[in-house]
């Protein structure tokens, strides 16, 4: 391909004794005109090399039967309220409704769909009081993380216009029980804060309906340190506000006070662990790693707060990794993962064991839904081969009923899904899933999509995904590996892939490519890999270090530079997890493995196309633009390096149904396209087959 031009300057910086060159710097500054020239030929390029890809359109179709789905969440309620969410397979937009009781009529409480007329307003995490009159929600912008936040009477569906708060990045609402306030994290619009700095600025606010949010309290303190989040929490009774500062997603510090109090009192200080406190009646449950890197739950009481007087009520399962606890119905529940497979308990409020729910199978399953108070709860579940199904179930009894599903134009018993595990370098067993159309062959020619993200103590579960059935149908598998960096197997899983150890993700996504070649699954030219955020991270160190194993890659908006990720976006809370170039040791980790900085000029790199976002306001697109600049200029790489940018769109990309299939469409028509992969759509041959 011939790409359009982009000039490197000689820019070499000397950091702790190491001189790093950073040729396309020029590329940082989005608002500077020359960049977003560049930034408007390269996705026209792009765009015109994707639409004259065979089989492309036939795809577009096929998704949009797959993606245009009618659909609900599990309900919850709040009051005599319920609350829920559905899709329509005439809407871009999932839309929010509420009922008076459970058999009460549905009315539309929040319909994104209407917010704008382009749709690039999106909607928020939206919470309602507990008397269910109220709710408080955020809008986004091009579905950035910058958000303003806003209060509706539910009843009449009028919006406050007295109670709108800027500065609700970071915000969620924690409602008093009389709902006639809450409290929220605040994050300043000052421009002249660095946005690196940003994040130290936050600090937790309490609002009164009807009051002039420009004089709520501030009722803790910035921390002053851009490294750290700081989250508030207050008891569904009100009797105790909580403030939790996190550093990282391996450590917090967990302070507490009767709202009206002045001082703060220190309930644990965390060193190397962290503590999550769910309060009811008097008593504080707090999950935590410490001493057990795959969680227990203790019991405290807040009278004697003190960390002797604590008391075990569940201990550490040596054999599966507590995921998330709920106190649902007078009980507490547990979803466990056992080799990142959803196992769901019920014990009682003492940790005594009462059951194990019944799952419909080996799959993913959401933690119970419900009140403390109340029987009757939710979960959600999915497979690889099953679409998302609600069911309803009684705490008491442990009656399960199916509540909703969702019909997806699919045959399920066509599919099916395998377990594997395989050694990573260090010889570390990892596990994998694999999805593919029943009757595979192994005979090394199968088109392999291969998916990991590694990273911040998040768990790649098998979820369904209905983007992956035209690559099913077409004889492709799906891989999904469970790389060390995540929370699979709880603390010590998650340590094992971060800071000084990222190399070992590297070397786990390595493992599996490996792995797949000598069992006869596919072949070198056959393996693409995908990944976003700090999957995006993962596959262009993957990219970088072992081209040789890829016949491409898709990477999401991504962190490549890792010398200078912290001065942009989010990046200084992402210290703790990678650590900073600013140290010169944790450099010396970063740098070793930055992908951009490790583009050589005599290497064959795999066909590589960068799915990257103009409203990204988490993780900067600076890094996706340096890095294909350099790919793209890299004199010994002849296959197809593009860069499409989605308009109007955050981190997570734009919230909308035709968005989704277009993207959808675009990268897997790449897919089949550089790996030379037949295309039969739904079981009809694409034009040209």
């Amino acid at each position: 391909m011939t790409y359009p031009a982009t000039r490197s300057e000689a820019v070499v910086d000397t950091l702790h004794g190491q001189q790093v060159a950073d040729p396309y710097r020029w590329l940082e500054d989005e608002k500077a005109p020359e960049v977003q020239a560049w930034m408007k030929v390269q996705d026209g390029f792009t765009r015109d090399a994707l639409a004259k890809m065979p089989g492309r359109d036939a795809l577009a179709k096929r998704f949009t039967e797959l993606f245009y789905v009618d659909s609900v969440t599990a309900p919850f309620r709040r009051g005599q309220r319920y609350f829920f969410m559905r899709t329509h397979k005439d809407k871009e937009k999932a839309i929010v409704y509420w009922k008076d009781g459970e058999s009460g009529q549905e009315k539309v409480l929040l319909d994104p769909n209407a917010l704008s007329k382009d749709g690039q307003v999106s909607l928020g995490r939206w919470v309602p009081s507990w008397d269910g009159k109220r709710v408080a929600f955020p809008l986004r912008p091009n579905a950035a993380d910058e958000a303003v936040l806003h209060v509706m009477d539910v009843a009449t569906g009028e919006w406050s216009k007295v109670d709108v708060i800027e500065g609700a990045k970071y915000a969620t609402p924690h409602w008093t029980p009389d709902g006639k306030g809450f409290y929220y994290e605040w994050l300043p619009t000052d421009p002249s804060i660095p946005v690196d700095a940003r994040p130290g600025y936050t600090t937790l606010k309490f609002h009164v309906l009807g009051q002039d949010p420009k004089n709520d309290v501030v009722v803790h303190e910035r921390t002053g340190d851009p490294t750290t989040f700081l989250q508030g929490d207050l008891s569904r009774d009100g009797k105790y506000l909580f403030v939790s500062i996190l550093r990282g997603w391996s450590e917090n510090d967990v302070y507490w006070k009767h709202p009206g109090e002045k001082d703060w009192r220190l309930l644990v200080k965390g060193k190397g662990a962290k503590y999550n406190v769910i309060p009811w009646k008097d008593r504080f449950y707090v999950v935590t790693d410490e001493g057990a890197p795959r969680q227990r739950v203790f019991g405290v009481d807040p009278k004697k707060p003190e960390r002797a007087n604590w008391k075990e009520l569940v201990s550490e399962d040596p054999k599966a990794a507590l995921e998330s606890v709920s106190l649902v119905g007078g009980h507490l529940a547990l979803e466990y993962l056992k080799d990142a497979t959803t196992e769901l308990r019920i014990t009682t409020l003492e940790g005594k064991p009462v059951r194990t729910v019944q799952l419909p199978g080996v799959g993913a399953a959401s933690n119970l839904l419900g009140l403390e108070d109340q029987d009757d709860a939710y979960f959600a579940y999915s497979s690889f081969t099953t679409p998302r199904q609600v069911y309803r179930t009684s705490v008491k009894s442990g009656k399960v009923d199916l509540w909703a599903k969702v019909e997806v134009p699919m045959d399920p018993d066509a599919y099916t899904a395998e377990q594997v595990f395989y050694p990573s370098k260090d010889g570390t067993k990892v596990p994998m899933f694999l999805v593919y159309k029943k009757g595979l062959k192994k005979d090394g020619n199968a088109p392999t999509l291969l998916y990991g993200y590694g990273g911040f103590f998040v768990s790649m579960q098998p979820t369904f995904r209905a983007s992956i059935l035209p690559w099913l149908d077409a004889g492709g598998i799906y891989a999904v590996a469970n790389l060390r960096g995540g929370g699979e197997y709880g603390t010590a899983w998650h340590d094992a892939g971060k800071g000084a150890n990222k190399q070992n993700v590297f070397d786990d996504l390595t493992g599996a490519a490996e792995f797949l070649a000598k069992e006869r699954y596919t072949q070198a030219k056959k393996l693409a890999i995908y990944g976003g955020s700090n999957g995006g991270l993962l596959v262009g160190a993957a990219m970088t270090q072992r081209p040789e194993l890829y016949g491409a890659v898709v990477c999401g908006v991504p962190l490549l530079d890792m010398v200078r990720y912290h001065l942009f976006g989010s990046g200084r809370t992402w210290v703790p997890e990678y650590g900073s170039a600013d140290d010169a040791a944790q450099f010396k980790t970063l740098y070793a493995y930055s992908p951009y900085h490790h583009v050589r000029q005599d290497v064959k790199y795999p066909a590589l196309l960068m799915m990257s976002s103009d409203h990204d306001d988490r993780v900067d697109p600076m890094h996706a633009r340096k890095f294909v600049a350099a790919v793209q200029n890299a004199k010994g790489n002849s296959a197809p390096t593009l860069l499409r940018i989605e308009a109007n769109a955050g981190h997570g990309g734009a919230d909308q149904v035709a968005k989704a299939i277009e993207s959808s469409a675009d990268m897997y028509a790449f897919l089949f396209q550089v790996l030379d992969v037949a295309r039969p759509v739904g079981g009809v041959a694409a034009e040209g087959q």
